[in-house]
């Protein structure tokens, strides 16, 4: 099976514009989320897929791999969609890495590509066992439910009826698909529930795509501000 990682690094951001090229203790953000996953050693290949010169030149100075694409495209799917129809090697999977999470665990990518083994599978993505009961009704943090064979049912930014007898997953945003499945998926319009939940892989449930779950125990940690860079930092210490 051959897997190619793509890192979807936007410059435009509302709450921190140049985001992907923020230091971070002497890297940029993109170069450390691009060196975390050359560790993962299923991956054929790792690409930094922007709409910005700047970005790219940064990726081809620190030794990396880029590819421009389209300044009009609403989400990181699209983006690695492009990718996917410009690339002349044939891949089996893509995987959807975020360009935002300097320190992403590569045994994460390779729990997500372990899905693939299975050949049903089309879309896969991860989920975290909540150990703080607080954590389920924080809207922020996307949950995922899925059935006893681990495909997803749903996702959703909050739990209604909380019971401390049950056992809640937040979502993990890390995605991987079959090269087809992705094209395919990328000709959908916006579904409903999508809309009023703000998250892209409802309209995939909702038109009848099998998201497989893979449980991780490794925690993403993301940068949404700049003070999000400070507080890694901090941790980093």
């Amino acid at each position: 099976m051959k897997v190619i990682g793509v890192i979807p690094a936007r410059y435009a951001s509302n709450r921190f514009p140049g985001k992907p090229l923020a230091d971070i203790l002497g890297k940029s953000m993109i170069q450390r989320v691009y060196e975390q996953c050359k560790k993962c050693t299923l991956l054929s290949d790792v690409i930094v897929a922007t709409d910005d010169a700047k970005i790219l030149n940064h990726v081809i100075e620190f030794g990396g791999r880029a590819m421009i694409t389209s300044k009009d495209h609403q989400s990181g799917t699209d983006r690695c969609n492009e990718v996917a129809q410009q690339l002349n090697k044939n891949y089996d999977v893509i995987v959807n890495i975020q360009g935002d999470e300097p320190y992403i665990n590569a045994k994460q990518i390779e729990e997500i590509i372990a899905l693939f083994d299975d050949e049903k599978t089309q879309i896969g993505t991860l989920a975290k066992q909540i150990s703080d009961i607080n954590l389920v009704a924080d809207g922020n943090s996307p949950k995922a439910l899925f059935d006893s064979n681990n495909y997803a049912l749903n996702f959703c930014r909050v739990i209604s009826n909380i019971s401390t007898e049950c056992t809640y997953y937040k979502h993990i945003g890390i995605y991987a698909f079959r090269i087809d499945t992705l094209k395919d998926i990328c000709k959908l319009p916006q579904s409903k529930n999508e809309i009023r939940e703000r998250l892209e892989q409802l309209r995939w449930l909702d038109n009848g795509y099998k998201i497989k779950v893979g449980i991780t125990t490794f925690e993403a940690i993301s940068v949404d501000t700049p003070e999000d860079i400070e507080k890694i930092k901090q941790q980093i210490r």
